[in-house]
C-alpha cells in the first residue's frame, strides 16, 4: 500500500471556487485586486485591529509583484501554500494580545505582571522590568509585537538547540 495514495496536500485541500469566493469578500469594489483598505476593513469586521503600518507590512509579504495589491493569483498562493506560517503569525498575535491587556499595541511591566501571576508564575514588577529590558529595543519601557515576535522566535530557537542530542 502506498503512502502517497493516503496523503492528501494542503493545496487540493482548497480548491479555486472557495478561494474566489474568500477572494470576493475581501475585494469590496471589485477590481480583482485587495488594497490596504480592504484588508483593513476585513480584518476589523473580523473583530482583529491592525495599524496601518502592520497592514502594510503584510500586504509586502503577500504581494510578490510588488504593485501595491494582492491579486487572485498572489490571494491563492498564500492560502496554499503557508497556512501553517498563517496559523503560526495567528498564534504568535494571540500570544502578543494576551499579554497587551489595555490592547495599546505594547506590553508595560504591570501587563507583564499581571499576566503572568494570573498563569501562576510569581514575579515582581521589577523582574518584570527586567524582563521587558532585556528585549526593549527601541527603549520605550514596553514590548511592542516586533520584539515580542524576536523574543519569541529566540526562544525558540534557543529550545531547538537545547533539545538536539
Amino acid at each position: 500500500m502506498s503512502t502517497t495514495s493516503n496523503t492528501t496536500t494542503k493545496s487540493s485541500l482548497v480548491n479555486d471556487d472557495e478561494l474566489q469566493k474568500v477572494f470576493d469578500q475581501f475585494d469590496a469594489n471589485k477590481d480583482g485586486n485587495i488594497s490596504v483598505s480592504e484588508l483593513r476593513d476585513v480584518l476589523k469586521a473580523m473583530g482583529s485591529s491592525y495599524s496601518e503600518d502592520e497592514l502594510k507590512r503584510v500586504l509586502e509579504d503577500i504581494d510578490t509583484d510588488k504593485d501595491g495589491l494582492i491579486d487572485f493569483s498572489e490571494f491563492s498562493t498564500l492560502c496554499r501554500s503557508s497556512s501553517d506560517e498563517v496559523t503560526a503569525a495567528l498564534e504568535m498575535r494571540d500570544a502578543f494580545d494576551l499579554y497587551d491587556q489595555d490592547k495599546d499595541g505594547l506590553i508595560s511591566n504591570k501587563e507583564l505582571h499581571l499576566v503572568l501571576n494570573r498563569l501562576g508564575m510569581n514575579s515582581s514588577v521589577d523582574d518584570c522590568a527586567r524582563m521587558i529590558k532585556s528585549v526593549d529595543s527601541d527603549g520605550d519601557g514596553n514590548v511592542n509585537f516586533e520584539e515580542f515576535q524576536k523574543m519569541m522566535s529566540a526562544s525558540l530557537m534557543n529550545n531547538d538547540k537545547g533539545s538536539k542530542p
